[in-house]
């Protein structure tokens, strides 16, 4: 077996075992969106170095919905200055500036995304909304966060502070695969059973929404022919939705 291989075994059995043991976090997590969607609220996810693109995954996307906004912030992210942003996620005060620039309101639902769930800006970010009214989901590996402890003044990391949990299941330090002669582990696992989790739990929050009469508004894809469609929602969103 080569890697190749390897791979996909271990990151099928980790989506598999995402989809079982979560099932009930999944099925908690996406009638409280569902009920947030129906009640006219927003869906907000955050996280940084790579966490981030989970934020990007339910934003502005082909099937996904019109009421999700990602909570961005270019020094937290890669493009910049990937050292950097290791950097400054472990620094405390950043996070009730950053929720300021978006319009979150009580009973708004954020999710935050964080492999390691210990450094403070996922931490901060998940109180300040928790104080605002919002329902907060952690979205993390229980393995690593429990492993180490918390960069946060409070001693806590993220699965300890938000409402609601969702466990990935990555191994701690995410590289998932080794070999004989290579003194690190290597094939990251957290982005793609993040995204499986972060997925599932809208789809059936859309479910569980048009089961309740109210379907919630979907982007079509940009290069698909659907005439006049998103350009609709985006004159309808964009006053709410920061960067459309």
């Amino acid at each position: 077996m080569n890697v190749i291989d390897r791979y996909l075994r271990t990151v099928l059995e980790q989506l598999r075992h995402a989809a079982d043991s979560q099932r009930t976090g999944l099925e908690h997590a996406a009638s409280v969106l569902a009920s947030a969607l129906l009640d006219g609220r927003y869906l907000y996810v955050f996280g940084t170095g790579h966490s981030h693109m989970l934020a990007e995954e339910v934003f502005y996307r082909a099937g996904g919905l019109a009421r999700a906004a990602a909570i961005l912030d270019p020094p937290l992210m890669l493009h910049q200055s990937a050292a950097d942003s290791s950097r400054l996620e472990q620094e405390s005060g950043r996070a009730q500036e950053l929720l300021d620039r978006y319009p979150v309101r009580a009973g708004d639902v954020l999710i935050v995304a964080s492999n390691s769930g210990r450094n403070a800006v996922p931490i901060e970010l998940t109180l300040a909304a928790r104080e605002r009214g919002l329902r907060t989901i952690a979205l993390t590996s229980l393995a690593h966060s429990r492993a180490f402890p918390s960069r946060h003044a409070s001693g806590k990391r993220l699965f300890e502070v938000a409402e609601m949990v969702l466990d990935h299941g990555s191994p701690i330090g995410d590289a998932a695969l080794d070999l004989p002669g290579l003194p690190r582990k290597f094939g990251p696992t957290s982005s793609i059973a993040g995204l499986f989790l972060v997925n599932a739990l809208v789809a059936r929050a859309i479910e569980l929404a048009t089961h309740a009469g109210h379907p919630p508004e979907i982007y079509a894809s940009s290069n698909a022919d659907v005439p006049g469609w998103n350009e609709a929602l985006l004159a309808q969103y964009r006053g709410q939705v920061r960067h459309l």
